[in-house]
């Protein structure tokens, strides 16, 4: 008689889920880290580059006035780390984004990956209960006209 199978589940998609583990938003640790993440988010927006620009802007009329040395530095110290700052920081925000979009992708491919690769052990297990079973009874066959 054939076996009923149950599905058995791959382990380590059960392991994780045992262990509350799961993908994240954001993940802080105590005051610090709270505190980091508000001053990252507050200067990564490109309204902060334009505070930064004007800023930047007031004291330029002062490095006109000094010479070529004054504004290239205003251009390189002033202008540039200011602006330059949150601009970048909000390039990295949006690549973030995206990586972290495709992480999530590529997270749930490989369970899908897993779920088939599951099923296809099922299947293997029962064709190979199914060959056994094929064979024990064409041995008892054999065993019967041999008497």
């Amino acid at each position: 008689m054939i076996k009923s199978h149950s599905h058995v589940p791959n382990p380590r998609i059960e392991d994780r889920r045992k262990a509350g583990v799961h993908l994240t938003k954001d993940e802080h640790s105590g005051f610090n880290g709270r505190l980091a993440v508000l001053i990252t988010s507050a200067v990564s927006t490109m309204w902060c580059a334009y505070v930064f620009a004007a800023i930047a802007l007031i004291s330029l009329p002062a490095a006109l006035e000094a010479g070529t040395a004054a504004i290239v530095s205003w251009i390189a110290q002033t202008f540039l780390q200011l602006v330059l700052l949150s601009v970048i920081m909000v390039g990295q925000k949006v690549a973030a984004k995206a990586s972290d979009k495709q992480a999530l992708q590529t997270y749930k491919d490989a369970e899908s990956l897993l779920k088939i690769q599951d099923e296809l052990h099922r299947l293997l297990k029962i064709n190979n209960d199914l060959t056994e079973e094929i064979h024990r009874c064409m041995v008892r066959d054999n065993d019967s006209k041999a008497t």
